[in-house]
């Protein structure tokens, strides 16, 4: 970790992002290592990002309205 990355992390956590939000942007820009450490301990995350990732405008079938 670099200074930079630790200030990066007190300016992301005080704009109130998320949590879910903040690991899947680590999970998208995670190196395969790290990548693979996030995806072992928060695997049904990882999950819904993927079916996210697959899904038309990140809507999952059941958030999809039948307009």
């Amino acid at each position: 970790m670099s200074l930079h990355a630790y200030q990066r992390s007190r300016a992301l956590a005080a704009s109130d992002e998320p949590f879910y939000a903040l690991v899947m942007a680590a999970m998208r820009k995670a190196d395969s290592r790290n990548a693979a450490a996030l995806q072992a301990a928060l695997p049904d995350t990882h999950a819904e990002l993927s079916a996210r990732y697959q899904a038309p405008g990140g809507l999952l079938p059941h958030e999809r309205t039948n307009a």
